[in-house]
């Protein structure tokens, strides 16, 4: 469309410009600032510059651009925005009366807005408006604590298990009782249908946690009776107090025999046992297939699971842990395999306290390399229901894999869990030339030597004193 004609008047001009509000009104006689109040256009078309963004014309130039501009829309001037129509007045009239009352219902909006954040707020802190059950629970159910879990974390747990009826109901409960904080990663036996007071009561309670074990540096997988008579529990034995509870009249405990069997029957990739220990683990003779596979740490497993998954659950945790040792990266630098190099750790284990740990290591590794027998207490002690600090000649002659008096080289799996402090001390030995160690102090500490001479000195000298 082509451009519409400006009013009347609105293209003449005074003097060769356009005419100004000022024209005809007398200069002020005391003048502070004087405000130019011409159109700001003029000026710039005085000098030759327009606000046109492609640059400044002269007047034939604009003429030329008033032909080619008129394929581009302009503003349309509306008669009626510029007369006094009185039908505008009363519309004008009728949106003054209307602006208070969208005022008046915009402000009670507001309130309604404020009054409901308030309510839930006020909810929230006091612990009112939400639902929540009464009483102690009914059924037995097995709740887990993930590590890291905050307190609506744990909250939303118990609603989807039916512990509790809301989040609210629990988070209302704990508010304020910092006892919730100190709530362990793992299972707790609880019920269903608790109210949130009773439901934090029992999660913090002395005997709610269900399902945790702890196994140390040094432990087999079977029990073993100490010189004192004191019995230390194996693996299978720890596993399977662990995994028992009382839910809903029935016991969940899995026997240490069963745990034993299903070790030596399943196939040990499903159980989680590390692809470098698999070939050597699997020709272990029955009751040792995962010696020295279960790292010590902690564990929490889930009464109600099967022989299989207990297994499976501490084997796959171990094996994330025996990476972080070291095992099988660091192996390629050591003249074993990664699976021998746990047989070595388990008797640095046995055979030493911690500050001894690479020297001992530095005796096994220099006896292997000119293939003479290891002659270690720990190995003969292995097959031994009692063991005994040292052994006597009639177990030392007694033929056997475990029995390296009578064998050169290791055993053919390990003794015991060994720590990370022995693994690092099986990939790094010290670099010694001892052949020899035997403890010669109170406190565990091991005198070492090179040859038998200096050897059987300090055994001589540890006896006198009372060593051993």
């Amino acid at each position: 469309p082509r451009r519409q004609a400006p009013p009347p008047g609105a293209g003449d001009r005074v003097g060769g410009r356009r005419p100004s509000a000022n024209d005809g009104v007398p200069p002020d006689d005391d003048p502070t600032d004087l405000l130019d109040l011409e159109d700001p256009e003029d000026d710039l078309l005085d000098e030759g510059v327009s606000d046109d963004p492609y640059g400044a014309y002269d007047d034939e130039d604009l003429d030329d651009l008033d032909d080619a501009d008129d394929d581009r829309a302009v503003a349309e001037y509306l008669e009626d925005e510029l007369g006094d129509d009185d039908t505008d007045d009363d519309a004008d009239d009728d949106r003054r009366r209307g602006r208070p009352l969208v005022k008046w219902v915009a402000a009670v909006g507001v309130l309604v807005l404020l009054a409901g954040g308030a309510y839930f707020g006020a909810a929230e802190l006091l612990g009112f408006g939400y639902e929540d059950y009464e009483g102690a629970g009914e059924a037995d159910v097995v709740v887990r604590v993930e590590e890291g879990d905050v307190t609506s974390a744990i909250a939303a747990e118990m609603v989807e298990l039916d512990v509790v009826a809301s989040r609210r109901a629990f988070l209302a409960a704990s508010e304020g009782d910092d006892r919730v904080l100190g709530v362990r990663p793992g299972f707790y036996h609880m019920k269903t249908k608790m109210s949130g007071e009773k439901a934090l009561e029992r999660l913090v309670g002395d005997s709610s946690r269900v399902g945790h074990l702890q196994v140390r540096a040094g432990t087999q997988l079977s029990d073993v009776v100490q010189p004192d008579d004191s019995v230390t529990p194996g693996v299978f034995t720890l596993l399977s107090e662990a995994s028992c509870a009382e839910l809903n009249g029935e016991s969940t405990c899995v026997s240490p025999e069963k745990l034993s069997e299903t070790a030596d029957s399943v196939d040990l990739t499903e159980l989680g046992v590390p692809a470098w220990a698999e070939h050597d683990a699997a020709q272990a003779e029955r009751g040792r297939t995962l010696e020295g596979l279960v790292a010590p740490g902690v564990y929490d497993v889930k009464p109600g699971w099967n022989a299989e998954q207990l297994l499976s659950e501490v084997l796959t945790t171990s094996a994330t842990r025996l990476e972080a040792a070291g095992m099988p990266s660091s192996a390629g630098s050591t003249p074993y395999s990664p699976y021998q190099l746990m047989v070595i750790a388990s008797i640095v284990e046995k055979e030493a306290v911690r500050s001894d740990f690479e020297n001992v290591a530095s005796v096994i590794y220099n006896r292997l390399r000119i293939d003479m027998a290891l002659q270690m207490d720990s190995t003969v002690n292995y097959l031994k229901k009692r063991p005994e600090l040292t052994t006597e000649d009639e177990d030392r002659f007694e033929e056997g894999p475990y029995n390296t008096y009578s064998r050169p080289g290791l055993p053919p799996t390990p003794i015991a869990s060994p720590s990370q402090e022995a693994i690092e001390a099986a990939l790094d030995p010290a670099d010694t030339e001892y052949l020899y160690f035997v403890k010669c102090e109170t406190n565990g500490l091991s005198c070492f030597s090179e040859d038998i001479d200096e050897h059987n000195a300090n055994v001589e000298d540890a006896r006198q004193r009372g060593i051993f």
